[in-house]
């Protein structure tokens, strides 16, 4: 174990979510589902059963947390919105 200060980068973090969040809809697109409909299928069962296996959509998504997921949509929504949250 080394003394230096692990810094915690929230930047970081929003970006693996950003990504995996639109590898999943571009492999759920791709097999022809509707990536809006069954990503929040999954949010709210918590059933990874509502994300393919294609392009290992389903371990993607699996590996977030889901609490932080939908924190994570809900402060890209309300970022560009008009009241300004």
């Amino acid at each position: 174990m080394d003394d230096k200060t692990r810094v915690f980068d929230l930047n970081e973090i929003n970006n693996q979510y950003d990504v995996v969040l639109k590898d999943v809809y571009l492999a759920l697109k791709e097999k022809g589902y509707n990536p809006i409909n069954q990503i929040i299928g999954f949010l709210i069962n918590n059933d990874l059963e509502y994300i393919c296996n294609h392009k290992k959509a389903r371990s993607k998504i699996s590996k977030l947390n889901r609490s932080k997921l939908i924190e994570f949509i809900l402060k890209y929504y309300f970022k560009d919105n008009i009241w300004n949250i």
